[in-house]
């Protein structure tokens, strides 16, 4: 596996192929100085996990140890001991592999097209032809067609968090209006960062005991001055942990109710004491506030006159007709009354053509760019959209608090972001408990399904 080009985090699973397109700078790194392997190191092999019916070798291991190593040293973080770090990053192969599996198995596929379609998108982003792309792989000693098979598995992952997103039931307006009673929804944000000690389901008193302890000896660490990141990559159960367990920014609404009430009001940089989950143990650290801000938006005042060419009405007949009635404005006759003559829009000829106010891409952006090119009481040459003809008049422009609107949208956007989360993350738990694993790494526990 390549393993700078890797997503590990589900938190957005529409930005996973993003992730992989802005990683790609970590493969011109690899050229000079690099520690990923090279190909006489990797002529003796082994396995290090049996996944089901396939499995891990070491050198898949080294290669994805290798690319963890080289993002801690760009983001200046401490670098954890080998051996949590390998765990880490094995356990993230084993969820990927498990995820490949089950995509095939529910008949997703990855053509040629698409995995070409997203290498295009790659070099773009990187300012680079697909070809030189290549050139940087294969100078680095990589299979430029192990690489493709790596993009492929990673678009089927996405396919499949997909999927496992589209299943969930549509947000209600009442989830909205609770959301909205909270308030918690107009009390800033939280950039935040998580470890999670996890708690293997059907686990006995001891063994949550033991966790505990193990979820306390990871805060007194913190306390003593170990780096949130680096204690994150080397002990976090979380789908975050490879990121320093970097979650980004929430309100207190679109996080558990757990970690809410423990960091409502603190500071950034404070951390809170281990909180207890049916999922495990939880350290969450503040690392920035910010207060919510009020969402102002332009409004057009407007009205217009629409003509749409149809079976009687030719699409030159309709270029002549706008055209003729431009010509009837600029010698004064009243707006209104050819617009309740000649107007095709129904919703508003019988007004003038009245439109009323409304944001920018109420219309979409033709109707956008004229209106911001006019002056209040101008009324515009004819134009084109995909609807049909137009003169528009601007009557005037305000600036319209639309806060509570955004609001509103924003907790939907919430409250089906957390959901998202919690149901990829369900299931991959699912997928992991249900699965025959075999651990084959020295040290290492291995908690097979």
């Amino acid at each position: 596996m390549y393993p700078a080009l890797v997503t590990w985090t589900t938190r957005n699973t529409c930005m996973a192929l993003t992730a992989l397109l802005l990683a790609l700078p970590a493969v011109s790194m690899a050229q000079s100085g690099s520690s990923f392997p090279t190909s006489s190191a990797r002529e003796i092999d082994a396995i290090v996990a049996l996944v089901d019916d396939d499995v891990i070798l070491r050198s898949e291991l080294d290669l994805a140890v290798a690319g963890i190593v080289e993002r801690i040293k760009a983001s200046g973080d401490s670098m954890p001991p080998q051996n949590l770090l390998e765990s880490q990053v094995l356990e993230r192969l084993i969820i990927r592999e498990l995820q490949v599996q089950k995509a095939l198995q529910t008949g997703i596929r990855v053509s040629d097209a698409d995995v070409d379609q997203a290498l295009t998108s790659m070099a773009q982003q990187n300012k680079m032809t697909v070809q030189q792309m290549r050139e940087v792989i294969e100078k680095d000693g990589e299979d430029f067609a192990e690489f493709r098979r790596n993009i492929s598995e990673e678009i089927l992952t996405e396919r499949l968090r997909q999927r496992i997103v589209n299943g969930m039931a549509p947000i209600s307006d009442t989830e909205v209006d609770i959301m909205l009673a909270s308030e918690d929804l107009s009390g800033g944000e939280y950039n935040i960062s998580h470890i999670l000690i996890a708690v293997p389901e059907g686990s006995t008193p001891q063994q949550i005991k033991d966790t505990q302890a193990e979820a306390d000896d990871v805060y007194e660490r913190l306390v003593n001055g170990l780096e949130f990141a680096s204690a994150a990559i080397s002990y976090s159960d979380g789908q975050e942990a490879l990121d320093g367990g970097a979650v980004g920014w929430r309100d207190l609404n679109s996080i558990p109710a757990f970690f809410a009430d423990a960091i409502r009001g603190m500071k950034p940089g404070q951390f809170t004491k281990p909180i207890r989950s049916p999922a495990g143990f939880h350290i969450v650290r503040v690392n920035d506030y910010r207060e919510q801000r009020q969402v102002m938006v332009k409004e057009y005042h407007a009205r217009h006159i629409m003509v749409v060419p149809n079976d009687l009405v030719t699409p030159r007949a309709a270029m002549d007709l706008i055209t003729d009635l431009k010509k009837k404005l600029d010698k004064g006759e009243d707006f209104a009354i050819l617009a309740k003559e000649y107007s095709d829009d129904t919703a508003t000829a019988n007004v003038g053509g009245d439109m009323g106010w409304f944001p920018p891409k109420t219309y979409g952006d033709r109707v956008d760019l004229t209106l911001d090119a006019m002056s209040d009481n101008q009324i515009s040459d004819p134009f084109q959209t995909e609807v049909g003809w137009h003169i528009i008049q601007l009557l005037g422009t305000r600036e319209s608090d639309r806060t509570e609107e955004a609001i509103r949208e924003e907790a939907r956007t919430k409250i089906r972001q957390q959901k998202s989360e919690q149901e990829i993350d369900r299931t991959l738990r699912q997928f992991r408990d249900e699965a025959f694993v075999e651990i084959r790494l020295p040290g290492a526990e291995n908690p097979s399904g």
